[in-house]
Parts: C-alpha cells; structure tokens; sequence
C-alpha cells in the first residue's frame, strides 16, 4: 500500500491532493520553487522540498529534481495534478524505470492520446464518433487544398501536438486555407518542436462536452456524465457546470457507454476525460485528457465521489469503489474559474492579497491556495481559485452561485470576479442557450 505521496504540482490542485491523501491516512510531501516557500500546500503538506528556482523548467518541470525529491524523502508514488508533468509520458516512463508509482495512465497510454492524429485514430477504432477530417498528418499546402476541399468550408487546422489553442488556424473558404497551414505549422514548431498539423471540419456552433471516465486498469471502466465547458476565451475554459444544459438522459447515456467500453477496452487506468464538440444532437472527438481536469469538482459535486481518492486506490491495485450502476445524478453543479487576471484585456495581475474571504453555506465550496498577506508570484499561470457550486437544480445553483460570488473577497489584485457577475445577468447564461463561440463574442461587444 501507499504510504507517502509527492505532489508534483502547486497551488489548489496541490492542497486539493493532499487533502485527499490527508483522509486516507497517507502522508504527503510538496515540492516548490523558491517563489512559492510560504505557499499553502507547502505549509499543508506533511513534509516540503524545494526543487529549484522559480521557472518552471528549473523546479516543477525538472523531472531530476522532482525524482530527487522522492528519494530524499522515500516517497512511493508521485500525484501529478493537472498542467505541468502530468500528460508527460517520459516523465511516467522514467517513474516506471525507477519502480515510483505514478498516479495516473500508463506512459502508453499518455502517449497515445498526446498526438492528436493517433488519438483519432484510436478512437475511431473504438468505436467513438470523431470530427470529419484528414487521414492523419497534411504534408504540405497541395495536400491541405485537396483535403479542405474534399471536407468541405469552413476547416480548422491544427497542431498534432497542440493544446491551450496555439497551432490552431481556422480557414472560412479557400482563399485562407493557404495562410492558415502555413501559420499553424510555423506556430506549431515554434511552441512544441513539431510542425506537423492535420485538417478538421469546423462546426459553426457547437457546445464543448466532456465525458468524464475512469477505469481500474484490468479491463473496467465506468463514466460519470459530461461537463458543459462551452464558455470558453481563446480556448481556454472559464465556466463549466454537470450536467450539461443540452443534454439528457438517453443521450447521458449513450455517449458515456460508448466512452466508457473504449477505455475498458485498452485497459485504462484512472481518471480521464474524453472532449467532444457537440452539435445538432451528434457528438464529434476532439482529444482525450490523460488526468484529473481543473474542472473534476462539478463531476464530484453530483455524483458524490471523490475523484483524487479513487485515483489513489487504482494506482494502489485496488478495484474502483463504485460500479456504474451506484453513480446516480444528483442535482446540478456549476465551477467558475478566479483568474489574477485585469479586465478588459485579461492581463496578468500578479501582487499581494491584502484581503481574502471565501464564500460559504449550503452547497458552495472553494478551492484555492490564497490567504491574507499571499503574494501571486508572476511566473505560473494566473488561476488562483474555483469556486463551485451546487444546487437541486440549475435554476438553485446559478442563484447559489451568484450569492456566493458576492460573498467573495479577494483584494490588492484584479480577478476575473466581475466578469462572472455580469455573465449571471446575461439571458443566455441564464438559460444555458450558449455555444463555444457565445463569451468571446459577448467580450467584444462588452469589454472590446
């Protein structure tokens, strides 16, 4: 059995496991830069190493010294959070070599799901319905036209080793299909090392639905529903909330069996997350994530489990502590995400909390790592908390979560905390009658 556990992350997602491991009787370690020594998680966390400077590449992306850090203070296995390490699969191949238990997929199957031409392919195999598109990777300008022309107006090109919306280029007709291969490879090379870019349809107005998965590793697996993630800038998400305000029951759970024998088929291990655009009653693939997602909580929030916990068990050999039968809905949650962000422009806001109070009551719960006197440092990415709200019903947890945000203190930085409190007024909002294409382009006639 496990014992002791590195967190090989920072900030809420940090305390967030070890919290968990906290419950389970199982003693954690943090690792931090030197800019994040009076952190929370380095004061929650039953031990604490400094693994470097405050780049990322020097401390929370050294795999050296992250696996140093194991060794110093014997931890078994290392959680990795979301962001960072945690979709590396050398960093879990070199675990597996050094016999430290990563809590997570097999280095295989990161793999696999980390280019996005052999995650497409693999789920089409499985049976799982995928975005129209290329037949793997586009060579060059003649073989994109040819492949655009055949898929039909408007398409997106993409990075195959792409995320966080870079290496991404949309072409409404042909006269941009030529600069939008060229940018998307330049942009692509330049932020991952790999120019190679493949062709999608793109659909005019579709919702963002996720299926969250989870399988033991032997052959079983069960799904816990979908998140709407639609309200998303620049594609990244801000608003997420389960069950999804499009979807329902029959449709649950037609799309979740479908997920959920494709991971028992391969075998996968823990939690996972399968991404699809969604439009007009059909669901499309786009990519699979390979770990917890920022947005676990609304998922936790209505079926009453414990994710983090779940993960720990099946990295411990054990069988999952729930079948599928035992995951009933219940209720309606919704998370938005606190950025240290200055609107309009959503520029970094960096500083120190001179006051900090969090929301309570029935059915809110915050995860973050601030407190009074913290200061953001300006090195890693600006969220600093989810505020996640749960009610009976849609209608009980928007009204939960506009209490909740003006409960909400957080003072001497901008957040992104007034944007949400003008979203709740927006009929749209109010209706879930929104799409992937709805906030950015209510930010520009809003904040442009």
């Amino acid at each position: 059995m496990i014992e002791k556990i590195l967190i090989a992350n920072r900030g809420e997602i940090a305390l967030r496991v070890i919290r968990a491991c906290r419950e389970m009787g199982i003693r954690s370690v943090a690792v931090h830069s030197t800019a994040d020594s009076d952190a929370m998680h380095v004061r929650m966390a039953d031990e604490a190493v400094c693994i470097g400077p405050p780049p990322a590449p020097q401390s929370y992306l050294s795999i050296p010294a992250i696996i140093s850090a194991c060794e110093i203070t014997g931890a078994q296995a290392i959680h990795p959070g979301y962001g960072f390490l945690s979709e590396n699969a050398n960093f879990v191949q070199i675990l597996e070599d050094h016999d430290i238990t990563f809590i997570g997929p097999t280095a295989e199957h990161i793999r696999i799901m980390g280019d996005k031409i052999t995650a497409i392919e693999t789920m089409k195999a499985l049976g799982v319905p995928c975005v129209p598109g290329s037949e793997g990777a586009v060579p060059d300008l003649a073989a994109a036209r040819r492949v655009a022309a055949e898929i039909g107006y408007p398409v997106i090109v993409k990075a195959t080793a792409g995320g966080g919306g870079r290496g991404m280029k949309l072409a409404l007709n042909e006269d941009e299909i030529d600069t939008a291969f060229q940018t998307a490879r330049a942009e692509a090379k330049a932020a991952f090392g790999n120019d190679e870019v493949y062709i999608e349809k793109y659909l005019q107005r579709p919702r963002h639905i996720e299926i969250q998965v989870f399988g033991d590793g032997k052959g079983r697996a069960v799904h816990l529903g979908e998140r709407d993630c639609s309200l998303q800038r620049r594609h990244q998400k801000v608003f997420e909330e389960a069950p999804g305000p499009a979807i329902d029951a029959e449709t649950r759970a037609r799309i979740g069996r479908i997920c959920a024998e494709a991971v028992a088929t391969i075998n996968y291990a823990g939690a996972g997350t399968i991404e699809f655009l969604y439009e007009d009653g059909e669901f499309y693939f786009i990519e699979m994530n390979t770990r917890l997602q920022v947005e676990h909580p609304v998922t936790e929030a209505i079926f009453g489990v414990d994710l983090v916990r779940e993960q720990i068990r099946v990295a411990e050999g054990l069988p999952m502590s729930f079948t599928q039968d035992d995951l009933v809905l219940n209720g309606h949650a919704i998370e938005v995400r606190i950025n240290a962000e200055r609107l309009p422009d959503f520029s970094p806001s960096p500083g120190r909390i001179t006051q900090y109070h969090a929301p309570g009551g029935l059915g809110v719960r915050i995860d973050s790592a601030l407190y009074d006197g913290y200061s953001i440092p300006p090195y890693y990415d600006s969220l600093i908390g989810k505020l996640i709200v749960h009610g009976r019903d849609r209608k009980e947890a928007l009204a939960r979560l506009n209490r909740a945000l003006n409960e909400l203190i957080v003072d001497g930085v901008d957040t992104t905390i007034p944007l949400f409190r003008e979203l709740l007024e927006e009929p749209d909002i109010l209706a879930g009658t929104y799409n992937i294409h709805w906030l950015e382009k209510w930010l520009e006639s809003n904040m442009g």
